[in-house]
């Protein structure tokens, strides 16, 4: 296989999964429910957030946490009404506990800026070469200062030097890549040719099977890798290709591959 043989897989794989049929079964569909800049961050970042495991169940989930929210995310975040929230399971290891002290610091940020929009571009993440890790980070300061001093793993990573940021690379695929189908494009902070890609152990297996990541695991350089070679064939979008990694692998259509 060329590597123009390999680029025409990848688009044509892309073009197949990038489709409105792939909202009802993916968490994006939550964010997708509101209109409002606040509601669709919040959304966003929280939905991701729970995003592991399996798929029926992380939707299942979502919908059970917003509707904990009142399915008004802003609202509920302004008014603290997570202080409330009874000790319960949410996802897998994700307890009320956890999505407390992720509101809490959410509260804090919009309570001196209007949007997470606004927060990204006061901390000049489009500034770093890295934007989703220099975003955590911030974000990781705002929480632990509203919850006194604590961090909380279970809500952001903290080893920032070794993470594949896979869930924070997702929400911010769906933040900022805007063309018109799965993901909505409602940041401008920074541009898509500054995503990277959001790696879990399926995409990671499906890049090595096609010759597109040599690294051995699935953690930040392995993103920096992946990124890349992706960018070789789409620097405008490179995070695009995303679709067409995770349907090949979920399909299995994983075709032969000898690169010449």
């Amino acid at each position: 296989m060329t590597e123009n043989d390999l680029k025409d897989l990848l688009d044509r794989e892309a073009m197949r999964i990038n489709n409105i049929d792939f909202i009802d079964r993916d968490p994006v569909q939550f964010p997708r429910r509101f209109s409002k800049l606040q509601d669709i961050e919040i959304a966003s970042l929280l939905s991701a957030t729970i995003a592991w495991g399996n798929r029926k169940m992380i939707c299942r989930d979502c919908d059970r946490m917003l509707a904990l929210m009142d399915n008004d995310p802003y609202n509920y975040v302004m008014d603290e009404g997570y202080e409330e929230l009874p000790d319960m399971n949410i996802h897998r290891t994700f307890f009320s506990k956890n999505l407390r002290h992720f509101l809490r610091g959410l509260h804090a940020v919009y309570s001196r800026h209007a949007s997470l929009a606004d927060f990204a571009k006061a901390e000049a993440i489009a500034d770093d070469e890295l934007p989703s890790w220099k975003l955590v980070a911030s974000l990781n300061r705002e929480l632990a200062a509203a919850n006194n001093g604590e961090a909380d793993c279970r809500c952001l990573p903290g080893n920032l030097t070794t993470t594949a940021l896979k869930r924070v690379n997702m929400a911010l695929r769906w933040l900022v890549r805007n063309d018109g189908i799965v993901d909505m494009g409602v940041w401008n902070v920074i541009t898509p040719s500054q995503l990277y890609i959001p790696l879990d152990v399926h995409v990671g297996n499906t890049a090595r099977e096609l010759g597109l990541l040599n690294r051995r695991s699935d953690d930040k350089k392995a993103v920096l890798e992946l990124t890349s070679r992706l960018r070789d064939f789409r620097p405008e979008d490179p995070v695009w290709y995303d679709y067409a990694l995770f349907g090949l692998g979920v399909d299995n259509m994983l075709p032969e591959v000898t690169l010449t």
